[in-house]
């Protein structure tokens, strides 16, 4: 979407009516020292009409907010969960119990409707005290919950009729600068909408309360607030890309630093609970090197410590299928560049099972480019104590 910029002709007469008001003595006097009333209207006229030129332009732009907001509504609901507060005062044997609210998304999954959200805004609450509240007003309760801890992610099954699901886009293609919408019930404000960018991509290593595992979050400054969680994040195409979790604050509230977990993560994760009732972690099958460190990585050639280094190779694994080797440096996996050991880690832990992911390799001064078809770790495998497997749980 391109910016609408003022032409020279409307700046310079938006500078001529700001002279006619602010300045101390009058833009045009007549010979008898009063001012001119009807040239500053005439003025006037003309930055209007110069200004209407321009609004329309700019109202082409936001129509299509407005048509996206249009679309997107219906399939945004709000989520009410009652739940037992472990840290609150008991009275004759019951336990405190708190309210969370929050959002989510409709989506197919299967040719079946389903309800996306965040754990955390459902966890420790039955089915008979979570509360789904669609755009057309109906509320229901779920029939079943499935939720993974490690990423965050929770899905709800429902039994109602005529739901829309939202269009889901492609979270791979989202870049730094693409405009978007956040959608949720911010503070109970059910199907509010902002807008604004994705600041960054791949942000990981946040120290989130609920002590999420596996993070690969899109950042954005669209306002989101409490009660955002598990709302989508929308493109300018009315796709979701992303599902909105958590927020950097000191306040509490919004302070233009909002995280969202990527669409196509999400979805992978909401797949595997309904059909496996579980979540499987991606495996390459080799040991890092928790020692490497910058003299290391200069021995070898690099002029920076980043990376994995590889220490083992376990056989008959991805790894060794795709031809990796002790003392290989990974530099980029899937297209992310590398921190280091704890972030490949991450990365593999999230990826689909046989999913096949590109890597860049350093090996004898040189970067290598592999492909590598990501598997599932074997039940039977002992991680060492020092430093897991990558994909072993842990």
């Amino acid at each position: 979407m391109e910016c609408c910029r003022f032409s020279a002709t409307t700046l310079a007469l938006l500078s001529l009516i700001c002279l006619a008001w602010f300045s101390p003595r009058p833009l045009v006097a007549q010979d008898d020292g009063t001012e001119d009333t009807a040239g500053i209207e005439a003025a006037r006229a003309k930055v209007y009409e110069a200004l209407d030129r321009e609004a329309v332009a700019l109202e082409r732009h936001s129509h299509a907010l407005k048509t996206v907001a249009k679309l997107v509504q219906p399939t945004v609901v709000h989520i009410e969960a009652e739940k037992a507060d472990p840290t609150g005062l008991q009275y004759r044997g019951k336990s405190a119990h708190v309210e969370e609210a929050g959002s989510g998304c409709i989506v197919k999954l299967g040719g079946r409707d389903y309800i996306l959200t965040n754990r955390h805004v459902i966890k420790a609450a039955s089915v008979k005290n979570i509360k789904i509240r669609f755009a057309d007003g109906r509320q229901i309760n779920p029939t079943r919950v499935w939720d993974n801890a490690e990423t965050d992610v929770a899905v709800m099954s429902v039994d109602a009729p005529g739901l829309i699901a939202a269009r889901l886009g492609n979270s791979d293609q989202v870049e730094i600068g693409d405009f978007v919408l956040a959608v949720g019930s911010p503070f109970g404000l059910s199907h509010s909408i902002t807008f604004g960018i994705v600041s960054a991509t791949g942000r990981w290593d946040l120290k989130l309360g609920e002590g999420v595992k596996f993070q690969h979050f899109i950042q954005t400054d669209a306002a989101i607030n409490p009660g955002n969680s598990g709302g989508p994040l929308i493109n300018l195409r009315g796709e979701v890309i992303g599902m909105n979790t958590a927020i950097a604050s000191s306040s509490g509230g919004n302070e233009g630093i909002g995280f969202s977990i990527p669409i196509n993560l999400a979805i992978s994760i909401a797949k595997q609970l309904v059909e496996r009732n579980g979540v499987m972690q991606g495996f390459l099958g080799v040991q890092l090197d928790g020692s490497f460190d910058s003299a290391t990585a200069v021995s070898v050639g690099l002029k920076r410590t980043r990376g994995a280094r590889i220490k083992d190779v376990t056989q008959g694994s991805p790894a060794a299928a795709a031809k990796l080797q002790p003392g290989d440096v990974v530099l980029d996996f899937g297209g992310v560049r590398v921190d280091n050991d704890s972030h490949l880690i991450n990365l593999v832990n999230l990826t689909e099972v046989g999913r096949e992911v590109p890597m860049v390799v350093f090996r004898d001064q040189r970067a290598l480019k592999v492909m590598i078809k990501v598997g599932s770790a074997p039940s039977n495998l002992a991680a060492p104590k020092r430093q897991p497997a990558i994909g072993a749980k842990y």
